[in-house]
């Protein structure tokens, strides 16, 4: 990886070398020996107790080379094993062949001890997440100033602030992987086929301290999701365009036009779609917005007529549950290799391409086409979110008609602008 390189800024390459290699600098001085924790050591109440030390700072007997964590994230990523079931790795819902996105149309994914439970969630593709920021609530652009208001952090609501914290939610969600504790995960680990090569990494005392253990185990994770081969390879006909090594058709370039006209598809908005500081685009600028999505009847936990999925305001996250400004919105994704996708939105309820950009011109001028209809025929619109967070919702274009107005786009953009989005998914070969 070198500074400048397609799609990571300077400032971000240096971030992405020290998740890289810095992981593994720190002071790798633990001793061999030392005993495991005992009744001796647990906190006393009477006594000011340290917080832990920053992730990177972890000390392990042996300094994992980078390569190493790699192969061993890659093995951990594949293995089933580490599910409390025996029956879901991590490859299961984040498919290699999808661009680590969801295998099929099914919204939403099974796991839990029986690998039966349905989850609430689509899977997000775990591709060119390389240059999220941490979540903040105030991101200022660098050229304009303006405040991009919520932004950064991984899963669609932002909660995990770093691909180590993002690895551990679904090893321990009961929706998942189901892991009673990480001691169970670390005990998986030490059955498995893996468990020579983490002492010979880690150290041959490794497995004596879960903690320790543990957060070996979401290194090795994190480290592996940093490979850019797999996970950011700038390898779509569209990267080729920008480097001068392809042409795009007449339609992709009309479909271009219109993803960055403003009062057409004005996608580019939220999507940027041009290069920025030498880094090639990311199609996402790592906020927040209110979409809309029809509800998903095909989610379990939809048919509670109660249940809403808030997105940054809850029921996943707890700590902005009193924002009701931020009820109904999710982290904007990135759109490369969107076309390998069969779910779409949050929560999956689209599964065409087609359909997608269909609804994003046609939310407010033709509601009756994606929503519900009442006894009396009207649109149920925005059925996915209580009356309240309403005034939440993206209006800007291709928002913001009136129903029975002209849509912002015609079936001539439409086609255009997916044909564009073909051009985002990786593996081109001229």
């Amino acid at each position: 990886m070198q500074a400048g390189a397609p799609g990571v800024p300077f400032k971000a390459a240096i971030v992405l070398i020290a998740a890289a290699g810095g992981l593994i600098a720190g002071a790798f001085a633990q001793p061999t020996g030392a005993p495991p924790h005992d009744a001796a050591d647990a906190p006393r109440h009477d006594v000011a107790v340290a917080a832990p030390p920053p992730f990177y700072t972890t000390r392990f007997a042996k300094a994992p080379s980078a390569a190493q964590m790699s192969a061993l994230g890659r093995a951990l990523f594949r293995d089933p094993a580490l599910s409390a079931s025996g029956r879901i790795a991590c490859a299961t819902c984040h498919s290699p062949s999808r661009a680590f996105g969801p295998p099929d149309g099914a919204p939403v994914r099974r796991g839990g001890v029986d690998g039966r439970r349905p989850g609430v969630r689509a899977v997000p593709s775990l591709r060119y997440l390389q240059s999220v920021p941490p979540w903040s609530e105030h991101v200022f652009d660098e050229e304009t100033g303006a405040d991009q208001g919520p932004t950064g952090g991984l899963t669609w609501d932002g909660r995990s602030p770093s691909a180590h914290e993002q690895a551990r939610v679904p090893l321990l969600s009961p929706y998942e992987m189901a892991n009673a504790s990480i001691g169970a995960v670390v005990s998986a680990v030490r059955r498995s086929a893996h468990a020579a090569q983490f002492r010979d990494a880690f150290g041959a005392n490794v497995f004596d301290d879960p903690e320790l253990a543990f957060q070996a185990v979401l290194l090795a994770l994190e480290t592996y999701q940093q490979d850019p081969a797999e996970f950011y390879p700038y390898s779509s006909k569209y990267d080729a365009w920008l480097r001068r090594q392809a042409s795009l058709s007449d339609q992709e370039l009309e479909g271009l036009a219109a993803f960055n006209d403003p009062e057409r598809g004005n996608c580019a908005r939220c999507h940027p779609s041009a290069v920025r500081d030498g880094a090639f685009p990311q199609f996402t600028d790592f906020g927040y917005a209110g979409i809309g999505a029809p509800r998903n009847s095909a989610i379990p936990a939809n048919a509670d007529p109660r249940h809403f999925d808030l997105g940054l305001c809850g029921p996943l996250r707890a700590d902005l549950a009193t924002r009701a400004d931020y009820c109904g919105l999710f982290r904007t994704p990135t759109l490369r290799n969107a076309a390998l996708r069969r779910v779409f939105f949050h929560n999956g309820v689209l599964h065409r391409l087609e359909d997608v950009v269909r609804f994003y011109a046609e939310r407010d001028t033709r509601p009756e086409r994606w929503y519900p209809r009442a006894p009396d025929g009207r649109p149920l619109t925005f059925d996915d979110l209580p009356q309240g967070y309403r005034g939440n919702l993206e209006q800007a274009a291709p928002f913001g008609r009136r129903a029975g107005d002209p849509p912002a786009l015609g079936e001539r953009d439409v086609a255009a602008i997916v044909a564009f989005l073909n051009t985002l998914t990786d593996g081109y070969r001229p």
